[in-house]
């Protein structure tokens, strides 16, 4: 550095913060407590409860409030789970804190980046992201604006130059003066602007959730008020009965439980993956890792360990000594700065007795491939893939690299040149000197950890900087399936070439950064669900790009802000478990929404019959809260939390309809069937409405020991205490559930239909997954038809 730069005092630093000059996040990582119970309070449905409930109570008929439990069960229990995540992910939040070095006092010392002020003097080095806006005081770096312009250049920022917030430092070091902070930056106005105009995109099991809310809450008030008029004037029911009848047909209607089950789900698994040092940024990433079915990942970090070992050096002329090699080799990684892997493995072998100064550098970057240093006495070295760096002439040493390739070394060249190398190497002649061998080990858990992904349907594609060869040896080494499928990606210079070979390849070689973006956008349009791994700043326009991206802590800070979830302990054979949570949760959430589901469906359809064909709605808010309870509710929280790794597939809200659909039209059809048989044979209402709802709650445990299929010791017994807890309900409870003593004939009406929805039940299911397969068929016929026709 040209000067020496003493920073901010410490009293001046506590000045501007009192003044709200810090860097303070734009928005909290968490909600308040405040929040918490406000946003679980006054919620849509519960304010329809509220209304409800006070209907029913206007009614006098105080025992039919007892929905009023499941709700304040839910509230209490979605409070209680928030507050408990609250306090976990505060926690982790403090652990996992962006840091970054300023000078204060005249001295280097480490804050958070949320802790820095106006006019600090930060510390920029590669890898680091630019996390408010600022002016080079001294030094020199080369950045990326990809993630603000969406331009992948690299940008030369010498003293004097503005830095963007955003942005992320490719190679280079330099100080930097804070001059817009927090809420000022512009990267925090580019995302208040971004919130102002677009909310981002939910997952589709959110969206899917999130819309059946608003059409049952759009549609029940109209319904409900039309319920209440055909009870009270068409019916001639007094307003006590007509409301009791009306509250019961719309509380069938609400899920109450199962928005709230997907999120408590959702949160309870962040939870289980911070305990297994795994951070989510974003909830919705869960429900994307359970479809990935391609995951891309880089060799280094990845596949092998990120600490990089010299394996030898190999002079390329009979001139030219190892000595020789290893004291420019000195001169020349002392000019550079150990802000990679390869540095530092160079650093480390090449540590003897300086030479020569260098006067001018070019740092390495990922799309240049190779760095440079010249020296006071004229010469220049360069350094970097001898492929790129000799063109045509690589062909002559070619045999030679691919042979040290094979082995799975990183081989660079080390050659003299004499042009300027800041603007290229085509205005010079290189004079090869030595190959540089360098290696990675691969890590002890590669081969168990990508066998597990074989087994499971999510195929591996490498995608790396080096030379094709050499990282398809490593990834056949580590157990990678057709690792002999390689390309370098140099003869990728098309979209359309990228296109065809994403599906065709399995490892990729001498990739730049933008086409590692492409390949993944790629991947992505031929219908895969993409994961990606990386760690460093090359691998960023990728992580954006990918579907769910997956970052290691002990890279860069850019590609860990870049990614959706972050390793703690950047150990790639934690990504099984991180996917197989994602399966669990999701999967679950799928089976336990079903049970929910068909009680909406069917409560929903009925009140459509019973208004149209003017008849009493059968049953009572009772009856359904002990159905719901015991059926449903408990059910489906013990079931979300079960283990479960398929990988899913197809659509949230398709699957989890023919999961319903059985249980809702069985429902369906037993219960206008006794509605119709006690209307004919006139058994009293009351009597009916017991019958009914015993039919209702049996046909729900069908559903319930359907969806346990195939069995298990938790699953059985789960089944057992649901059908003695809803028995027990309908003895014991008998008069506060309002189910009354049977008659003989109303006694065999609930045999006979009891026993009828059994095989209806199966029929039905049966039937569903004919018409299922059969529309699926016609489906790909009808889209192989287009898609011939569009190619004719």
């Amino acid at each position: 550095m040209e000067e020496k730069l003493t920073g901010l005092t410490s009293s001046e630093v506590e000045r501007r913060v009192a003044a709200g000059l810090d860097n303070r996040e734009i928005e909290p990582p968490t909600k308040t407590v405040w929040q918490i119970f406000a946003t679980n309070i006054f919620t849509f449905f519960n304010g329809i409860f509220a209304l409800l409930a006070a209907g029913v109570i206007i009614a006098g008929s105080w025992k039919n409030l007892t929905f009023l439990i499941v709700v304040f069960a839910n509230t209490a229990i979605g409070i209680v789970q928030e507050l408990r995540s609250k306090k976990v992910l505060d926690k982790m939040a403090l652990l996992t804190e962006r840091k970054c070095t300023v000078v204060r006092d005249g001295e280097r010392r480490e804050v958070g980046v949320h802790d820095t002020v106006l006019g600090d003097t930060v510390v920029f080095s590669a890898g680091s992201q630019i996390f408010a806006d600022a002016i080079v005081a001294d030094g020199s770096v080369i950045v990326n604006e990809a993630l603000i312009t969406g331009e992948a250049d690299e940008i030369k920022k010498p003293k004097g130059a503005s830095l963007v917030s955003g942005s992320f430092v490719m190679s280079g070091e330099c100080y930097a003066r804070l001059t817009a902070v927090g809420e000022n930056s512009f990267a925090s106005k580019l995302t208040l602007e971004a919130k102002k105009s677009k909310r981002r995109g939910k997952s589709e099991m959110m969206r899917s959730l999130t819309r059946l809310v608003t059409v049952i809450g759009i549609l029940i008030i109209p319904l409900g008020v039309a319920m209440l008029f055909k009870e009270i004037s068409w019916l001639g029911y007094d307003y006590k009965t007509g409301i009791v009848h009306t509250v019961a047909a719309l509380i069938g209607m609400i899920p109450e439980g199962l928005y709230l089950l997907t999120s408590i789900a959702l949160v309870a698994s962040v939870i289980r993956l911070i305990k297994r040092k795994t951070l989510v940024h974003e909830l919705d990433c869960i429900e994307t890792l359970a479809r990935v079915d391609t995951l891309c990942v880089d060799k280094t970090g990845t596949i092998t360990e990120n600490k990089m070992t010299v394996e030898d050096v190999l002079p390329l002329r009979i001139d030219v000594t190892v000595e020789a090699i290893e004291s420019v080799m000195t001169d020349y990684v002392n000019a550079h700065a150990a802000d990679n892997a390869t540095m530092i493995a160079l650093k480390n072998r090449f540590n003897g007795e300086v030479k020569k100064k260098a006067v001018h550098t070019v740092p390495f970057t990922s799309s240049r491939k190779y760095g440079a240093a010249s020296f006071e006495d004229g010469s220049t070295l360069v350094l970097g893939a001898p492929d790129f760096m000799l063109g045509d002439d690589y062909s002559l040493i070619a045999d030679t690299v691919d042979k040290y390739s094979s082995k799975g070394c990183r081989v660079l060249l080390l050659a003299a040149f004499s042009g300027d190398p800041a603007t290229g190497l085509s205005g010079g002649r290189i004079a090869p000197a030595a190959l540089i061998l360098l290696a990675n080990k691969i890590r002890d858990s590669a081969r168990a950890t990508f066998r597990y992904f074989a087994e499971n349907d999510v195929k591996v594609k490498v995608i790396s900087g080096d030379n094709a060869l050499a990282v398809s040896d490593v990834s056949r080494r580590a157990g990678i399936g057709d690792a002999d499928k390689y390309i370098d990606a140099r003869e990728l210079d098309t979209d359309e070439k990228i296109e065809a070979a994403a599906e065709e390849y399995t490892v990729f070689g001498r990739v730049t950064p933008v086409q590692k973006k492409k390949l993944i956008a790629a991947m992505r349009k031929a219908g895969h669900t993409v994961a990606m791994t990386g760690d460093g700043v090359n691998d960023v326009l990728a992580l954006k790009e990918a579907d769910c991206s997956v970052a290691m802590a002990s890279g860069s800070d850019v590609a860990s802000q870049a990614s959706h979830i972050v390793l703690l302990d950047s150990d790639f054979s934690a990504m099984p478990s991180v996917v197989a949570e994602g399966r669990r949760v999701i999967n679950n959430i799928e089976r336990s929404a079903s049970l929910y589901l068909w009680k909406n469906i069917f409560s929903f359809v009925l009140a459509i019959v019973t208004l149209v064909f003017t008849l009493t709605y059968p049953l009572e808010p009772t009856q359904l809260s002990l159905i719901s309870a015991l059926a449903i509710g408990f059910p489906s929280f013990v079931l979300a939390m079960e283990p479960n790794e398929s990988r899913v597939r197809g659509h949230f809200m398709k699957n989890v309809l023919f999961r319903s659909l059985p249980a809702a039209l069985t429902n369906l059809v037993m219960t206008i069937g006794v509605m119709v048989f006690c209307t004919v044979f006139e058994i009293p209402k009351d009597q009916m409405s017991t019958v009914c709802a015993l039919i209702v709650g049996f046909v729900g445990l069908l559903m319930l020991y359907a969806t346990c299929i195939p069995a298990s010791k938790i699953r059985v017994a789960l089944c057992i205490a649901m059908t003695v807890a809803l028995i027990l309900g309908a003895v014991i409870g008998a008069s506060f559930f309002s189910i009354v003593p049977l008659s003989t004939e109303s006694a065999l009406v609930l045999t006979t239909f009891g026993l009828l929805s059994i095989p209806t039940y199966i029929g039905i299911s049966k039937l569903i997954v004919i018409v299922s397969k059969w529309f699926s068929s016609f489906k790909k016929r009808f889209d192989k038809k287009n898609d011939g026709g569009k190619a004719e």
